[in-house]
């Protein structure tokens, strides 16, 4: 039997299963490993009574019979979900020993199903940020080269899984915070489309982007998560879909048309090659390898076909209004009352808000908050928010004719690899444009994954972004999953992990 670090979701899975391992046994052994490579940042909050109580409770379902696919797996929450038995900080010192009195959807459903909590992972402060050095609480390493950034905002669980401290944890995406970060650490990561995971328990950062998913090491993996995850919450959810749950790994394995042969699962699938997305500014290291996957693809029975998304570069100034504008009206509540952080000494009510805010926000949230309440302001609200909401309609319009030619978008997930802690931080547009190409998909709502499509320049991952049209996710995970029965990109690790 493989290491228990080295065993994805399915293959622990079966191990507890069958009586290989236990939870108990895995969980203990992947704390272990957590705790030997703190130097990493992943981490922000354990406790060990709390997993080890769940993984009891996991083994105890087991041996009375039960049988699910992530009963017993140990798993992580990126810090922007709230929960019961672990504090919640969202990155920030703002939430510095905050404890919820509940547990967000997606956490709640995923412990329905068996899965245990090893712990919360860093991320970027609030989610705002492509790099996690944004946190409060320290960077999180690209473990491919630990003085490059993992990416953002779920920098934590891209590293987690990369480095094999677990097998699986969950990300957030509001313009590209699960895909971007799964390219630079090179893990398969997926944003399902807005409203299909619950945004309950789920600290806002952009309402009307914010969308939960799961990063791993395969698209299969990722299916079994997602299934777990998603489904309606419209009680507690207002954007949340109502919407049949699925099984999203029904249809892996399975060719794309009926009569395919084995050779080639993909034939008659249509991936549309957008031509923003392949021009001057994409690094020739990051080209060479996504060009390949598309060639594995083809060898697979795909057919490439050229479609434009003209506006693609008004995504990034479209996002950063919309983005800063939702943000300054959820970040109001964190004012130092209820709770959150307070000032140890003020004047007045009003002073206590503006040192309490001063002192818990960070540079980059604080930026965002005076961007979003700058565009909401009497005077500017016509021309930059709404003008920004009708481009993100015609952002969203070119994706339907896109789609008209063909059933799934690919390209790169981002322009170039990762960077260099500290390289970019001095120029938040410069961090602003690695999304580039992950941004318009946020703002069309569609659902999109990054898988591991090869190695740039110095060693560094590089990511395959597949697109696809609402509620396709079978489908985009049914691709990525016969990309990877055809090529081990998703199975290699950082040397030393």
């Amino acid at each position: 039997m493989k290491p228990i670090h080295e065993q994805g979701v399915a293959e622990l899975a079966q191990a507890i299963a069958e009586g290989q391992t236990s939870s108990v046994e895995a969980a203990q052994h992947l704390l272990e490993r957590a705790k030997q490579h703190q130097h990493l940042g992943a981490w922000l909050a354990f406790d060990e009574d709390a997993t080890l109580a769940q993984a009891k409770a996991a083994d105890a379902r087991i041996a009375a019979g039960e049988r699910t696919p992530l009963l017993g797996v140990p798993m992580a929450h990126k810090d922007i979900f709230v929960t019961r038995d672990f504090p919640t900080t969202a990155g920030s010192k703002m939430l510095e020993g905050y404890r919820s009195p509940f547990d967000a959807t997606v956490v709640s459903r995923l412990a329905q199903a068996g899965a245990v909590t090893l712990g919360k992972l860093n991320c970027d402060e609030f989610a705002m940020g492509g790099s996690n050095q944004n946190s409060a609480y320290g960077p999180a390493r690209n473990p491919w080269h630990t003085d490059h950034v993992p990416g953002g905002s779920s920098g934590g669980t891209a590293v987690a899984v990369a480095a094999r401290l677990l097998p699986a944890a969950t990300g957030t995406d509001t313009g590209g915070s699960i895909r971007q970060p799964a390219s630079f650490c090179g893990v398969t990561g997926i944003k399902p489309t807005y409203g299909r995971c619950s945004r309950y328990g789920m600290v806002a950062f952009a309402s009307s982007l914010d969308q939960a998913g799961p990063m791993a090491r395969s698209a299969a993996d990722c299916a079994t998560l997602l299934t777990a995850m998603a489904g309606p919450d419209i009680d507690r959810d207002s954007t949340s879909l109502d919407h049949p749950a699925e099984d999203y790994a029904r249809l892996l394995g399975q060719p794309w048309q009926a009569g395919a042969s084995t050779a080639q699962p993909l034939k008659g699938l249509r991936i549309g090659l957008p031509q923003e997305f392949f021009g001057d500014g994409v690094a020739a290291d990051v080209i060479a390898p996504v060009r390949a996957a598309l060639a594995e693809l083809e060898k697979l029975g795909a057919t490439l076909v050229d479609v434009s998304l003209p506006r693609t570069e008004l995504a990034i100034p479209v996002y950063y209004i919309i983005a800063p504008a939702e943000a300054s009206s959820n970040l109001s509540r964190f004012d130092g009352v209820k709770f959150g952080h307070r000032a140890a000494r003020y004047d007045d009510l009003l002073d206590m808000y503006k040192k309490s805010r001063s002192e818990g926000f960070g540079p980059e949230v604080q930026r965002r908050i005076m961007i979003g309440t700058y565009v909401l302001s009497h005077g500017y609200y016509d021309a930059y928010y709404l003008k920004a909401q009708q481009i993100r309609r015609l952002i969203a319009q070119d994706f339907q004719q896109a789609f008209a030619q063909c059933d799934v978008i690919a390209g790169p997930a981002a322009p170039t690899v990762a960077w260099k802690i500290g390289e970019k931080a001095d120029d938040p547009v410069a961090n602003y444009l690695a999304d580039i190409f992950t941004l318009p998909g946020s703002l069309a709502g569609l659902p999109g994954m990054s898988v591991p499509a090869g190695f740039g320049a110095g060693g560094l991952p590089v990511g395959l972004q597949l697109l696809g049209n609402y509620l396709k996710e079978a489908e985009l995970l049914q691709v990525a999953h016969a990309f990877q029965q055809a090529t081990d990109w998703h199975t290699q690790s950082p040397e030393g992990f």
